[in-house]
């Protein structure tokens, strides 16, 4: 069984706050997502709950992250969420897809649907919104067609590549743990996001799609405490867990405050990497740097050995 791919990332990148402890202070904040995606193979969109955004805003993300190995979780409109709750939704579906998404092409990674707190589980109209939502990209087009004049900064109906979506929900009501809605994401290969909320809601480790979808708000503090080495470590366990059965695993930090997201994401996938030779845990534009690295060094090590005598095996090259 092949191994599962790792994305470590941020839940949003655009805080203020990170100005200093995370980002230079005399970095520009229009490369604030160029110097994130640097560092992070996968960063959740949390723009897109808030607002319907452009097919510029789209295009200008894609253009100012990594070509290959980096992917964006797109966090789905509160409009159809909150507003809604996922009842008539197919025109705001509509214009969602329409605002931009498909130009994000091959960095197109899963769709997080966050419900409010306060709705609890109706399993038809889930079931109903669940069979609405595009699972590839022609059937995001074939939907996004349908879009309405709301879109008055453009529409785009024409998928920059042709990818296979996947979705994910978090749930915070008690109604939702049941296993009638667990076999509901499992009949519909959709993803359970498994939230740390520092108690404040459920944290249930299920596992529901051929992928892990984990958002971690904060283990003491919601939003606003960092996780221990301890706890990092636990974490990077169960993602090795996942991604040895042969699932990707997203994992998002969203405890923001005093820029503690960014720093944890980095050292969870520093552990990650830790002895294992997962390059596909580092960021792509800094694998390449990395790797060249680890080379020069053996190429000085081997240049102060002395030369092997007969029987002697030299140097076993390490896999990196």
């Amino acid at each position: 069984m092949h191994l599962g791919r790792q994305y470590i990332g941020i839940s949003g990148y655009d805080d203020p706050g990170w100005r200093g402890p995370f980002y230079p202070r005399d970095l520009p904040r229009r490369r604030w997502l160029e110097h994130a995606s640097s560092l992070f193979n996968s960063i959740e969109l949390n723009g897109t709950f808030y607002s319907l955004k452009s097919p510029d805003v789209f295009r200008r993300w894609a253009a100012e992250t990594p070509r290959a190995g980096f992917v964006f979780a797109i966090k789905g409109s509160r409009f159809i969420t909150h507003n809604l709750k996922l009842r008539r939704a197919e025109g705001a579906l509509a214009n969602f897809y329409a605002s931009g998404i498909l130009a994000l092409g091959h960095k197109t990674g899963p769709f997080l649907w966050q419900l409010p707190g306060g709705y609890a589980f109706d399993a038809e109209r889930i079931e109903t919104f669940l069979r609405l939502l595009p699972r590839t990209s022609a059937a995001a087009e074939d939907l996004a067609r349908g879009h309405d004049a709301r879109l008055r900064r453009g529409a785009l109906v024409k998928a920059a590549a042709r990818v296979r979506y996947r979705h994910a929900f978090e749930v915070r009501h008690p109604s939702y743990f049941v296993p009638e809605f667990f076999a509901l994401l499992r009949k519909h290969r959709i993803g359970y996001v498994i939230a740390d909320t520092a108690g404040k809601w459920t944290l249930r480790e299920e596992v529901t799609a051929p992928f892990v979808y984990v958002r971690l708000h904060g283990s003491r503090v919601l939003y606003g405490s960092g996780y221990t080495e301890e706890e990092l470590r636990s974490w990077a366990a169960r993602v090795r867990e996942w991604t040895a059965e042969g699932r990707d695993v997203y994992v998002y930090f969203d405890n923001d405050r005093h820029a503690h997201a960014p720093h944890d994401a980095r050292a969870l996938a520093r552990i990650l990497t830790e002895g294992e030779g997962l390059g596909h845990s580092l960021s792509p534009r800094r694998r390449p740097r990395a790797r060249a690295a680890r080379a020069a060094a053996r190429t000085r090590r081997a240049r102060r050995r002395p030369p092997s005598g007969p029987g002697r095996p030299g140097e076993r090259r390490r896999p990196f």
